[in-house]
């Protein structure tokens, strides 16, 4: 396993190497019971401050992100494997996110003014309190952040439970918002196993974001249900990446890898299965295989490196059981479908034709370096097959005609749809999804707004008469 638990103490593993990193002090029952109080009290004071006083916190945040970028980001390559490069992106995109947020937070929570026969009337965006964050290892920076930036210039109080692969990112923001200035008590972290997080929702807090696998999602959700605390949920995906016979492949193609293989194919936006249109099937298939190739397998310290380790060995466990199961149905692998030897939990990038929906490289999520190629006969079949799924988060089509591409996006049924794009999340549009990809969204004014109360007021003249004896 990537994190063990012993005790009280987890271990943090470097999966290019299976080493150790660090060994932390768990959070316990009592200790999680002051945070939760601890976030209360200061949150009185929180949210009495205007929305400008909390982003001048947010700008100041980010100029400690950007001071720190080569350090953070060495954290999150040596705790879960993502290529340098990568987590160096990261960290500017949580900048993005912070200086977006200070241009339009203001606008986004200004009262709403509604004409109505009252003399006013308009809708107010106030706080909730405590709000709990739930966060994965796969962008330990990006997903914590959009949480936690939209929940304080809201005026809640945050607390983030990471996931136990990160727990040196978890820290590292702790202390960036701590040198940012942000008073003591607004941000907390709680470190700990999946029982830490359930003692944080069922604790006296006001509302919980998860960002995780459906399991995860449906046990919060349930926990959080009990007291009718609000939640937001970003759950797993299997997006579809439909290319079209007009296509034009040199631009496609080498999105298409990247798509994939972002992250060592470990995000829940990466496209995971390849529609393609048989007309297109075989040179589209080609070109596919030899972009592949070309990707540099190593030391994700190595800036030359563009897939690095997978983050634990149970989660290569999972990919090579998918890939094999394929195997045993006849699938065909085109490249890879191997491990790599030696030590840190590689795998071979590896793509996969003649798939069917009886494989588990179609009915599941894959989180790894496989792409499964599908090939349909027409943009009804295509469409068919993309919906052909529990999941709803994302989805890409690839095409000359913006106007087909707009037409057949409105019949995909999910969260997101980029056209002539791969799927990414932007702080300026709002992010989540349909089916077993979530409930809820983050990002934009959409996400600001998830963790509010829209309360709507009314003010009526009356008119006192005199009563004359």
């Amino acid at each position: 396993m990537q994190a063990r638990v012993v005790h009280d103490k987890i271990s943090t593993i470097n999966p290019a190497t299976g080493e150790v990193i660090h060994s932390y002090e768990t959070t316990d029952l009592e200790q999680i019971s002051r945070i939760v109080s601890n976030a209360r009290t200061v949150f009185a004071k929180w949210k009495k401050k205007d929305v400008v006083q909390r982003c001048d916190y947010i700008r100041s945040l980010m100029k400690v992100l950007d001071k720190n970028k080569d350090q953070y980001s060495k954290t999150i390559t040596q705790e879960m494997g993502k290529p340098i490069v990568q987590s160096f992106a990261e960290i500017e995109k949580c900048i993005w996110l912070c200086e977006y947020y200070c241009e339009n937070a203001e606008s986004f929570l200004q009262d709403q003014i509604i004409p109505t026969e009252f003399r006013k009337s308009f809708v107010s965006f106030e706080p909730l309190g405590i709000v709990v964050g739930i966060m994965p290892w796969n962008f330990p920076f990006w997903q914590a952040m959009r949480f936690i930036v939209p929940t304080l210039i809201a005026g809640n109080v945050a607390i983030l439970k990471h996931s136990s692969v990160c727990i040196g990112s978890s820290l590292n923001i702790r202390d960036s918002l701590t040198a940012a200035g942000f008073p003591e008590n607004v941000f907390q972290i709680v470190i700990g196993d999946y029982r830490a997080g359930e003692a944080l929702v069922q604790s006296k807090i006001d509302a919980v974001s998860v960002t995780g696998s459906v399991s995860t999602g449906k046990r919060v959700a349930g926990l959080a249900a009990r007291d009718l605390k609000k939640f937001v949920l970003e759950l797993g995906g299997s997006d579809p990446f439909i290319v079209l016979e007009d296509a034009d492949l040199n631009h496609t193609v080498p999105q298409a890898v990247h798509s994939r293989l972002l992250n060592t194919g470990q995000s829940c936006i990466a496209a995971k299965r390849f529609i393609v249109m048989k007309e297109i099937a075989d040179k589209f298939t080609k070109l596919f295989v030899q972009n592949v190739k070309e990707e540099i397998v190593g030391d994700p310290m190595d800036k030359k490196t563009t897939v690095g380790p997978l983050v634990r060995d149970s989660q290569r466990q999972a990919l090579i059981k998918q890939v094999d199961d394929s195997k045993l149905k006849q699938a065909e692998i085109l490249l890879g479908g191997n491990i790599i030897d030696g030590s840190g939990y590689y795998y071979e990038p590896t793509v996969i034709s003649n798939v069917n929906h009886e494989m588990d490289i179609l009915r599941e999520e894959v989180f790894g370096p496989a792409a499964p190629i599908v090939i349909v006969k027409n943009e009804a079949e295509a469409i068919m097959e993309a919906n052909n799924s529990e999941f709803g988060l994302g989805a890409s089509i690839w095409t000359s005609s913006s106007e087909r591409g707009l037409r057949l996006a409105r019949e995909i049924q999910t969260g997101v749809v980029k056209i002539n794009e791969m799927v990414r999340s932007d702080p300026r549009l709002p992010f989540g999804g349909v089916k077993y990809s979530g409930i809820g969204r983050e990002l934009s004014e959409f996400g600001i707004r998830e963790f509010v109360n829209v309360k709507s007021i009314a003010v009526k003249d009356i008119t006192t008469k005199l009563l004359v004896e």
